[in-house]
């Protein structure tokens, strides 16, 4: 596995709020505009309706005992300071959320290929958020846990991936009481878009890229595994016109096809950089930057590669994106 810093995301340091006010948060502090009851005291909502991939879902409201099993939540919830009961911690890197992956009071949950659902039952959760990597054991989940509710918030495959993640934060800013705390992370997002969109010209072609065991993928337009989704919200012109068939881990393409097509820009996902990889790992700087084939295209000749950092593979969060379009915000201003 290879050595990373992996420092707090920018988003998550706008949300990061002592414990004592997240605990005095859900104890439902009076305001001008909160229904009271006869001993004037707040009638706190003990439960929030949400929309999640299946349906209508009554979710009870700073829930006690939570498992989470989608890797795109674990860092909202980490630093919104929520305690997990279970986790999938082979999923979930070494470094990045150790107050749960170093905790043995969190039970394991193992990997979405080979999970101890057991665990989740035996840590008596009052919610599950599944999906992701989990999405296959939805129904197991749910058979399960009878008293526990579950719902799956992770973006789904036929809706637009930015406005996935918007709704995915913004229903648990109100499952866990955190709406001011969502909204921000949203603006922030929001925000690192239109500064991509605006330093964007427009005009140069981009190729998006993963890289893995050695070798070197196409991520498609659209539809290609978190480098895709770029193309349509930013207005990127793509150097290759190729749809998605593997959109989870890119599909096959030649050194000889990207040196034809020439881009403008590369963007890079360096899969095996999270530690996921098997065998030696080549760096993407390496597969890319020291390829005599790829030495004479523009993006590579004139430094125009954005490599993705190196944990996104196992984040994939609307902290990760508020990141990425900030990273290509700046490469695109630089080159102007």
């Amino acid at each position: 596995m290879p050595t990373r810093t992996s420092p707090r995301r920018l988003a998550a340091v706008l949300t990061a709020a002592p414990l004592a006010l997240a605990l005095a948060a859900c104890g439902g502090t009076a305001d001008a505009g909160s229904p009271a009851d006869a001993a004037g005291t707040t009638a706190a909502a003990s439960t929030v309706t949400i929309e999640d991939n299946h349906g209508t879902v009554e979710v009870p409201v700073a829930p006690e005992r939570v498992v989470a099993l989608d890797n795109r939540v674990f860092e909202t919830l980490s630093s919104w300071g929520v305690p997990l009961v279970a986790a999938p911690k082979a999923v979930m890197g070494d470094d990045l959320w150790p107050e749960y992956t170093d905790d043995d009071a969190v039970l394991d949950v193992g990997s979405h290929r080979e999970p101890n659902l057991e665990s989740i039952v035996a840590a008596e959760p009052d919610l599950v958020i599944g999906g992701m990597r989990f999405a296959s054991h939805y129904d197991d989940i749910v058979a399960q846990n009878p008293d526990a509710t579950v719902v799956e918030l992770s973006p789904r495959d036929d809706e637009d991936l930015a406005d996935e993640l918007v709704r995915q934060v913004e229903a648990l800013g109100r499952i866990f009481d955190r709406e001011e705390d969502a909204a921000s992370l949203v603006a922030a997002y929001e925000q690192a878009i239109a500064d991509a969109t605006a330093a964007y010209d427009g005009e140069s072609t981009v190729v998006g890229l993963i890289t893995s065991g050695g070798a070197i993928s196409y991520s498609a337009p659209v539809a290609g595994r978190s480098i895709g989704t770029l193309f349509p919200t930013l207005g990127l012109e793509p150097a290759i016109e190729q749809a998605a068939e593997d959109t989870s881990h890119g599909d096959e393409i030649s050194v000889e096809a990207i040196a034809a097509a020439d881009p403008d820009w590369i963007i890079v996902l360096d899969r095996d950089g999270a530690g996921v990889g098997e065998g030696e790992y080549r760096p993407a700087a390496e597969l890319i930057g020291g390829s005599e084939a790829l030495a004479g295209v523009t993006a590579v000749a004139q430094d125009q590669v954005v490599y993705l950092d190196p944990d996104f593979y196992l984040t994939e969060d609307i902290q990760a994106y508020t990141a990425l379009y900030e990273q290509v915000a700046q490469a695109f201003a630089d080159a102007a």
